[in-house]
């Protein structure tokens, strides 16, 4: 899939969860945001994420692009990320994921009535 500034994104998610299974892939997402976090405040903030952006080849963004990704998982808006909100931000951001979540839940609303 293409973008207007030229990133290619592919979603491994799926096939990672399929491979590792649920346990073995948020294992995975715990260890992404460790290494993301500022380990004093125990969050993401923006210059953690800036720091460490080189990790995810994310070099090239802009500090404004940047923020945006912080900005966007806030939930609280206390301007850094939690664990659960970087989770949460990463299962939004992979549609394969996001289709079985759907499924999943169809499901389990048609087996309960």
């Amino acid at each position: 899939m293409g973008s207007k500034n030229g990133v290619v994104f592919e979603d491994f998610f799926p096939s990672m969860v399929e491979k590792l299974g649920a346990d073995g892939f948020m294992k995975e997402l715990y260890n992404g945001f460790q290494l993301l976090m500022d380990e004093e405040k125990g969050v993401i903030t923006l210059e953690s994420l800036k720091r460490n952006s080189a990790l995810l080849g994310m070099q090239d963004m802009s500090d404004q692009e940047v923020a945006s990704m912080l900005k966007e998982g806030d939930l609280d808006g206390d301007g850094a990320l939690n664990e659960m909100e970087f989770c949460t931000l990463m299962f939004r951001l992979s549609p394969g994921l996001m289709k079985t979540s759907r499924k999943l839940l169809v499901q389990a609303i048609v087996n309960e009535f």
